[in-house]
């Protein structure tokens, strides 16, 4: 979608709700390319979902976004998750994992942690591969 057939639309509640829901979600995503214990996929997935019921505007800033976009791209063509992303995934999932062993965890919460974590990583290795272009 280009800018010039994008209609302005009024304020409303419930596009301030999805606004809202992808902005959060988009902040959460951007905080997980940085720390090891949020995913950055699913939040940048959500947001464009939320964005695109919320803001055409953002939500073609979104799907334009040298990172993001792609991402997108991907998941809405075909469920795919691209191997880069997957690799990326669990490496920050072995972090988090790690970390909490460092900090001295106690025993149950890190099975709990790891029965998480586990259930993520069987999941994004369940989604085909997309495209390797970053």
């Amino acid at each position: 979608m280009n800018m010039t057939q994008i209609k302005f639309q009024p304020f409303s509640l419930h596009r301030a709700i999805w606004f809202a829901v992808g902005a959060v979600s988009l902040s959460l995503g951007g905080l997980g390319a940085v720390l090891p214990i949020l995913p950055t996929t699913p939040f940048v997935i959500l947001a464009a979902f939320a964005f695109a019921k919320a803001s055409p505007i953002v939500a073609s800033a979104l799907e334009s976004h040298r990172i993001f976009g792609p991402i997108i791209a991907d998941w809405r063509a075909q469920g795919a998750i691209a191997p880069r992303y997957k690799t990326i995934a669990h490496l920050m999932m072995l972090a988090g994992l790690a970390l909490s062993i460092a900090l001295e965890v106690p025993p149950a919460i890190l099975v709990v942690q790891m029965i998480c974590l586990a259930g993520a990583s069987l999941y994004i290795l369940s989604r085909p591969s997309g495209s390797e272009k970053p």
